[in-house]
């Protein structure tokens, strides 16, 4: 009687990656599964492009990066730009009228009066009530199609609420076009995932506690093809004569934001919109934030600081709302 010979036409099980490096101040991470053949050296290099990409064309902190170059122009000329920070600044504007300016890429004046930005100037006492920020909705026009903006007013851009998030959204764009189908990116606390875990458990991420000078978890949350955002006052912020100011800034007040919210994590389609949003609820408050996230569907933890402890109010978007 003949041998059989039984061949396993079963696919190996994929090898988990893990990939980081050094971005905007910060570190970018990726973690996936795919096959072992897959090339980590070459994937490794495309997601540190990516995100350098990103840096380059919009930190404040170079001052050769293209944002930095449409910011030093003259009001009423046209600057040619590249396509990601055209659709980043075009984004932030979008955001911007829908929040009712609550969101606001143009206050970058605001944010290096109070101590922010590049020049980390001293702060001894709060800022007048104006430095010459200006709204960025006003005072941008943008021409998508021919891929330039020029300023109609002295508007000083700022792009800290949206750009990290973009690069999360970079480095997903990257592992698809690697046919990567199950990964968790991201940058800082803004993370990106796509497909699952091999045993099909869902990517977990930390939400991390509103305490000032520590990190601690206070709980976490399971993301299936959507991108995760915070925006809070614990990880950035100044003493001036014994009170602390956030380093998120509300246009309204030309000051920083000051409310008993200390920080809003927000789910969304892609990170870009969900750092911008996070801002922009941030800037609004739980009341009127709350409402809004409730009006456009949007899922959103809100952390409020009351009595010496804090409480979770989370906004579903199927449900209209449920307190934790």
């Amino acid at each position: 009687m003949e041998d059989i010979v039984k061949t396993s036409f079963e696919s190996p099980a994929p090898r988990r990656y893990s990939l980081n490096g050094a971005t905007m101040g910060t570190r970018y991470t990726a973690v996936f599964y795919a096959p072992a053949l897959m090339n980590a050296t070459a994937i490794g290099a495309s997601l540190f492009a990516a995100v350098d990409e990103v840096d380059r064309q919009m930190s404040s902190w170079n001052p050769a990066s293209d944002l930095c170059r449409v910011n030093a122009a003259p009001d009423n000329v046209w600057i040619g730009i590249p396509d990601q920070l055209a659709e980043v600044l075009e984004t932030g504007v979008r955001v911007g009228l829908a929040s009712k300016g609550a969101f606001d890429i143009g206050l970058g004046a605001l944010v290096e009066a109070w101590g922010f930005g590049p020049a980390r100037r001293p702060v001894q006492a709060p800022p007048g009530a104006q430095v010459g920020a200006c709204n960025g909705a006003a005072g941008l026009e943008i021409d998508r199609a021919g891929l330039r903006v020029r300023k109609r007013t002295p508007v000083c851009l700022d792009l800290s609420g949206i750009a990290k998030g973009y690069g999360v959204d970079r480095l997903a764009q990257c592992l698809d076009r690697w046919g990567v189908a199950n990964y968790l990116v991201g940058i800082d606390g803004e993370m990106r995932a796509r497909g699952c875990k091999p045993d099909g458990q869902a990517w977990t991420v930390a939400i991390e506690k509103p305490a000032y000078g520590v990190r601690e978890l206070a709980g976490a949350m399971e993301l299936v093809d959507t991108a995760i955002a915070t925006s809070g006052d614990y990880r950035r912020w100044l003493d001036v004569g014994g009170r602390r100011y956030s380093h998120t800034m509300d246009a309204a007040t030309q000051q920083p934001v000051q409310s008993d919210l200390a920080g809003v994590t927000v789910l969304a389609p892609t990170c870009m919109l969900a750092d911008a949003w996070a801002t922009a609820l941030m800037v609004l408050g739980q009341h009127a934030g709350g409402s809004l996230a409730r009006e456009l569907g949007m899922d959103a933890l809100f952390i409020l600081r009351e009595g010496g402890g804090l409480r979770e109010v989370w906004i579903a978007g199927k449900d209209a709302g449920t307190e934790v």
